[in-house]
């Protein structure tokens, strides 16, 4: 029987980004997605204008109606919430159905480049530290792990030792495992390697007392929609049994070469990576 995951998230017309990268990514990966929307918008939040459908009064009959089907996940995945009640639908929805066969994975978007977005409040940031907890597995990027662990971002962006700042993100990162994350994945950590002199772009896992970088060459540019394709492919390949390191080593490689090609292509940040050539990748016989 096809596996299947829920995924909580928005749905953007323009930026390759959230329901529109996870559907097409874990698709490929061979797991059924079912989409909760959170909210339809025109194009995501990073263009000039956009136009917003809140779906926050629609999510709880989502839930009510699958209850009553007796749906069961092998996983859930949880991405951009629009507001704080947004969030107490999410974690209402995971009690729901979250359980011990199978795994809620929670990328708590926030911020970027050392910034919380602007349509976000600290109260917000607050309620979703109440999600994370709960998460078998979080996705925060470096600006959004500061976020969650109370720490001013400019003592990392200052740090130029690749081994101190690795460190010291390894340490935030087990901060959150010890307030409840069982495993947590730190993206977009940009150093210089200390061996090769090449600039890097990493992620950190850390799953109990292992911990694993995943890095490759940094090709310049930040794009909409890769945090989402990054999460989506450890979501998907997790929910077909997957080990992490695997899936963290794979996500990597395929955004990397994603990132390339728009870089050269001169592609807008906002329009995202033309990822859909390297979808191949993430099939598996």
């Amino acid at each position: 029987m096809i596996k299947k995951i829920a995924v909580v998230n928005d749905l953007s017309g323009f930026g390759k980004c959230s329901l529109t990268a996870a559907i097409s990514a874990i698709s490929a990966m061979g797991v059924q997605v079912c989409p909760l929307p959170t909210a339809v918008l025109s194009a995501q939040t990073g263009y000039s204008g956009y136009y917003c459908v809140d779906l926050t009064d629609k999510m709880k009959n989502f839930q009510q109606s699958w209850e009553k089907m007796g749906a069961e996940f092998d996983g859930i995945y949880t991405g951009f919430a629009a507001s704080m009640e947004q969030i107490g639908q999410m974690i209402d929805f995971a009690e729901s159905f979250h359980n011990k066969k199978n795994f809620l994975l929670v990328d708590p978007v926030m911020g970027d480049n050392g910034k919380r977005f602007d349509i976000f409040s600290p109260e917000f940031c607050k309620k979703m530290k109440e999600l994370v907890k709960k998460a078998d597995v979080a996705t925060p990027n470096l600006t959004e792990l500061c976020i969650l662990t109370d720490t001013d971002y400019r003592m990392i962006e200052n740090m130029t030792d690749e081994q101190h700042l690795l460190t010291v993100v390894k340490q935030l990162a087990e901060n959150l495992r010890q307030d409840g994350a069982k495993t947590v994945i730190v993206t977009g950590i940009r150093f210089r390697d200390s061996e090769d002199g090449i600039q890097k772009m990493g992620n950190l896992a850390v799953q109990g007392k292992e911990s694993y970088i995943s890095a490759f060459p940094y090709v310049g540019g930040s794009y909409s929609g890769t945090g989402d394709l990054f999460a989506s492919i450890v979501a998907g390949g997790l929910t077909r049994g997957q080990n992490l390191k695997e899936l963290i080593d794979l996500a990597g490689l395929f955004i990397e070469r994603a990132i390339t090609d728009a870089v050269e292509s001169k592609i807008p940040r906002n329009d995202g990576v033309e990822y859909e050539k390297y979808l191949h990748m993430l099939f598996q016989g």
